[in-house]
């Protein structure tokens, strides 16, 4: 952990940040588009579920290993980051709600319940749609039978852990003990959230920096990287699970497998004469 005291601190820092943002910029512009191009070309559900587990393992390795090596830098700098953030009135006044226990597991029990229910409520109202309206393009990523759906869960949940670890955590700390800007920080953080969603088109950017600005809000109105990990599992889960479910029928839909032709009989007639 780099001392937040030491001259070469920010220039350390610096150097991490540029290459991280190098290394994401790069993977979302070459590797990712290029990915969910090629499976929204898939039909074999193999095929699919292939590219789901190299996403899930990706996914995992990428995020969560830059997230962690970046806090291992920058661990310091989280603290200072909450400190200044702390000096804003809302989240002053939030911190203090959720600081009493009682009112803070009711606070959270609320969200969650008009979370869930709203996200029940919207897509059973939608499903008799031949498709569910959708931010971006992710149509594609929505699994389709039984096999796939485990997919969806787990991809929830990892993105849910690792995502959070990375850019409402790790991140912003980051850009903090670069620029000692709590803003910039936090603006920062989101926008690279959305470009990362390129392969989901200009409307994906722009949904995707919206959702990374509601999940900073949790992680700042709760203090609690945890709230914001359960609150971005269930949003993907509502799209990778509860529309496939609801609307798809998916977990009704077992993998059809191709049987094997029959092998030939041979020919025990007699030749003609």
């Amino acid at each position: 952990m780099l001392p937040p005291s030491a001259p070469s601190t920010p220039i350390l820092l610096g150097i991490a940040l540029a290459l991280l943002i190098a290394l994401l910029i790069i993977r979302a512009l070459r590797k990712d588009r290029r990915d969910y191009q090629q499976f929204k070309r898939f039909r074999g559900t193999r095929r699919r579920q292939r590219m789901y587990r190299k996403w899930l393992v990706d996914s995992f390795r990428t995020f969560g290993g830059a997230g962690v090596l970046v806090l291992l830098l920058a661990w310091n700098q989280v603290p200072l980051l909450l400190a200044d953030l702390n000096s804003i009135g809302w989240v002053a006044a939030a911190r203090s709600a959720f600081a009493q226990s009682s009112l803070a597991i009711a606070v959270v029990t609320g969200i969650l319940v008009v979370l869930v229910g709203g996200m029940v409520l919207t897509i059973y109202a939608a499903r008799h749609l031949d498709e569910v309206p959708a931010v971006g393009d992710i149509q594609a990523l929505l699994p389709r039978n039984r096999r796939e759906l485990r997919y969806g869960v787990l991809l929830s949940i990892n993105a849910g852990v690792v995502e959070e670890l990375l850019f409402r955590l790790a991140l912003p700390a980051l850009i903090y003990g670069v620029t000692g800007s709590a803003v910039a920080a936090i603006l920062g953080s989101l926008a690279l959230f959305g470009v990362l969603h390129v392969y989901q088109g200009v409307a994906g950017v722009i949904g995707s920096t919206i959702i990374g600005g509601v999940l900073m809000f949790v992680y700042l109105a709760t203090g609690s990287i945890l709230a914001a990990m359960a609150v971005h599992a269930l949003i993907d889960l509502r799209s990778l699970v509860l529309i496939p479910v609801v609307v798809y029928k998916v977990h009704k839909k077992p993998v059809r497998r191709i049987s094997p032709a029959p092998p030939s009989s041979p020919d025990l007639s007699l030749p003609p004469r």
